[in-house]
């Protein structure tokens, strides 16, 4: 009798990892701290090389409540920038403004990104966060060339380019 009580006090540690793994396992949640997914855009020149903008950059958006909300401020020497997209929305409307640094001559530019929402799940225990599908991009044409979607699937890999954005050259 002595021996099979020494025995199941042997198992009781072993029990109560075994118990202890399991209850965390089920409990350990990887939920994705911040829900929004982001377009990368990659300044390009008409012959496909990296293009840098020399003027200065700023970008804002209109929020549902009507506010502007400024995205990039002032930023200068912009080779590339990621901006948020909604999942409310079927399209986002950017205001691009730069500003010549050497003549100080404002343009004013507006891009509309047209997109397909689709609900991504990581986990029943997490909220589900929202991929996107670019299906057409327009720009008017102070400053900006034109805008291209070069990659359309819109998650979290921040690697990849979604759009390449021409800027116009001035002389």
């Amino acid at each position: 009798m002595r021996g099979k009580v020494r025995n199941h006090l042997r198992l009781l540690p072993l029990a109560g990892i075994a118990a202890a793994l399991l209850a965390t396992s089920c409990s350990s949640i990887d939920c994705p701290l911040n829900s929004l997914v982001y377009t990368q855009y990659q300044l390009m020149t008409a012959d496909g090389r990296v293009d840098t903008l020399a003027d200065t950059l700023t970008i804002s958006t209109a929020r549902m409540e009507g506010n502007d909300s400024v995205l990039i401020n002032k930023d200068f020497k912009v080779t590339e920038f990621s901006l948020p997209i909604s999942y409310s929305q079927p399209q986002d409307v950017f205001f691009v403004e730069t500003k010549d640094t050497v003549q100080k001559i404002t343009r004013f530019d507006t891009i509309t990104v047209v997109k397909e929402d689709y609900p991504h799940f990581e986990s029943v225990d997490c909220s589900p966060s929202f991929f996107h599908t670019l299906t057409s991009v327009s720009s008017t044409n102070n400053a900006i060339d034109s805008v291209v979607i070069k990659n359309p699937d819109v998650n979290y890999d921040t690697t990849k380019k979604h759009f390449y954005i021409y800027f116009k050259h001035r002389d």
